[in-house]
């Protein structure tokens, strides 16, 4: 009897119809069942409820698959059905697809596949698929690129090469396999469809945690930790949180940090006199989150105010730390994105270096075991990096957050007090104050993008101050006139003060760079005129100096010194000559 081998990736199979006709893919969780796209089934003629195969007697059942594995030596095959409660379809829409099918037979190879639950975001992976010109399968590639749309919970991949194979039919029900990071060998979804529109091409997945919340029956085959650890609302339905103007405010502008190209650290205020309470926050996470959008109906999703909704899989954890332990933060962090045991300073270390750099929400942080030993030992120290390394963090207080906490960005929801003497501003006058101040902040915030980094001794980039100041303006301009506004007013001009001062500073460092290597140059090619490119004791003295301006953090002061001992040399071998 021949023996049986397993080739890589053994979950590999394709599913045909009864006539052996290649309708997708499959992925083979153990000897007894499937995992495919409910379209699959349908295409096969086999759906629930379908009508009975040709030639079958009536009350025979619908039309069997057949399930064939492309990774086992020898080859084989066995016919499946679906069992009732195993088959999730809404056509037309980018949501469910799901099916597990049941063998008649069990398999001969005796594997055991784990579907695992992680961050979808920027991850290049594989699968496998059975086009028309290759009945027996074969690899493509491409990237994982968050949400396909405002709706429904299929991820977007997008392609990797022109002229690669690419997905297609044929390919629907295929494991997406991780090919980089720390999952990288693990299945974390299913492919559920394509789309060809002129040169664009793209296909969609379905995440490991929205199959379970259609399928329950595949909890034995899953691993991992779930992206949205928040816990319930603690305060209010969910269905009241946007009608209230400070809730809705703070939305959207979480929504506006999370949803563009901002990175740090974001503080944000739950208490207070304000009691806005945390559901506003619970209530976004849930609109990232791959399993509550397969509960939620696109009503949910598309019927919300604008930016409220988040794109699917854009926040990679979110955890409430209320009555945890330092270690039940790290390691939910370390289980939920791969990173292994370790002490609290190494999921830490880990964590800034991932790449894509992780989203994390951390909620209640004030109301964890011990609020001091979280900030300090795990909180702090990625705060103080999270800009720096493209990072996005949100650290949610229901007091007042620690002064020494390094943050970029504050909600904090308590009105603003006004000034001294009170006057009257209005609520056009203080919104034009707060728009100018954004541009100047985003214009800062490029600034130090591209530059702050280069430099030792850069100035800090200050707060942003535009992100509470709309908040709180949404709410003052309801009931003007407002002391309120004048207070916002004066806060906008004085932080944007702050951050033209910012701009200046860098610019001047920008420029000192900039003519430091313009004069280095000059003097170069001067003593290449006059001595030529090999004279050693003048390449010694450029070497240094060269080096001092393109090595990050370049130390300015220490470059001038390096710069003028050449310029000097260079000056006086000139005038003996």
């Amino acid at each position: 009897m021949a023996l049986h081998d397993h080739r890589d990736d053994p979950w590999r199979v394709r599913v045909d119809d009864e006539r052996g006709a290649v309708c997708g893919a499959g992925v083979l969780l153990d000897d007894r069942h499937v995992l495919t796209c409910a379209h699959v089934v349908r295409y096969a003629g086999a759906a629930p409820g379908g009508a009975a195969a040709p030639g079958t007697a009536p009350g025979c059942g619908a039309p069997r698959l057949r399930i064939t594995s492309v990774a086992c030596r020898p080859e084989w095959t066995r016919t499946a059905r679906v069992p009732p409660g195993s088959w999730v379809h809404e056509d037309g829409t980018r949501r469910g697809d799901v099916a597990l099918l049941e063998l008649d037979e069990p398999a001969p190879c005796g594997t055991r596949t784990t579907l695992w639950k992680v961050p979808i975001s920027g991850v290049r992976v594989g699968v496998y698929g059975f086009p028309a010109a290759e009945p027996y399968g074969i690899w493509t590639e491409a990237e994982l690129a968050g949400a396909g749309g405002r709706e429904g919970e299929w991820g977007l991949l997008r392609r990797l090469r022109e002229g690669d194979p690419w997905i297609e039919k044929g390919y629907s029900g295929a494991g997406v396999v991780a090919r980089d990071g720390e999952f990288k060998g693990h299945v974390i979804g299913m492919v559920v469809a394509d789309y060809v529109n002129g040169d664009a091409r793209a296909a969609w997945m379905l995440p490991t945690e929205s199959v379970l919340a259609y399928l329950p029956r595949i909890g034995e085959f899953t691993d991992g930790d779930r992206t949205d650890e928040m816990g319930p609302y603690h305060d209010e339905s969910p269905a009241d949180v946007l009608g209230d103007p400070l809730r809705l405010a703070l939305t959207r502008e979480l929504t506006r940090l999370l949803g563009g190209g901002w990175t740090g650290t974001a503080v944000v205020g739950t208490g207070g006199t304000t009691g806005v309470g945390s559901s506003w926050l619970v209530r976004l996470v849930r609109t990232a989150d791959p399993a509550a959008r397969a509960a939620a109906s696109d009503g949910e999703l598309t019927g919300a105010p604008g930016d409220t909704v988040l794109g699917l899989g854009s926040i990679d954890a979110a955890y409430d730390a209320r009555d945890r332990s330092v270690a039940e933060v790290r390691d939910y962090l370390a289980g939920r994105f791969g990173l292994g045991s370790g002490s609290t300073r190494d999921v830490a270390r880990r964590l800034l270096r991932r790449r894509p750099p992780a989203c994390v929400v951390i909620g209640g942080v004030d109301r964890a075991a011990d609020p001091g030993a979280l900030v300090r030992e795990l909180l702090a120290p990625l705060a103080g990096r999270a800009r720096s390394r493209g990072m996005r963090l949100v650290l949610g207080f229901v007091d007042r957050p620690p002064d020494d906490l390094p943050y970029d960005v504050s909600l904090d929801p308590e009105p603003l007090r006004a000034g001294a003497v009170a006057r009257p501003v209005s609520s056009a006058r203080t919104q034009s104050a707060v728009g100018r101040l954004a541009a100047a902040e985003e214009a800062a915030a490029r600034l130090e993008r591209e530059w702050g980094a280069h430099f030792f001794g850069a100035p800090r980039l200050p707060h942003a101050a535009a992100p509470r100041l709309r908040v709180r303006l949404a709410v003052a301009r309801k009931t003007e006139p407002n002391p309120e506004l004048a207070a916002l007013h004066d806060d906008a001009v004085r932080a944007r003060a702050e951050s033209e001062h910012y701009e200046r500073a860098l610019r001047r460092m920008i420029t000192a760079h900039q003519d430091l290597t313009t004069s280095l140059e000059l003097h170069r090619v001067r003593a290449a005129r006059f001595f030529g490119e090999e004279d050693r004791r003048l390449a010694e003295l450029h070497a240094p100096a060269a080096r001092a301006l393109r090595t990050a953090p370049i130390d300015l002061t220490a470059a001038r010194t390096l710069v003028r001992r050449y310029v000097d040399e260079v000056n006086r071998r000139i005038d003996e000559g």
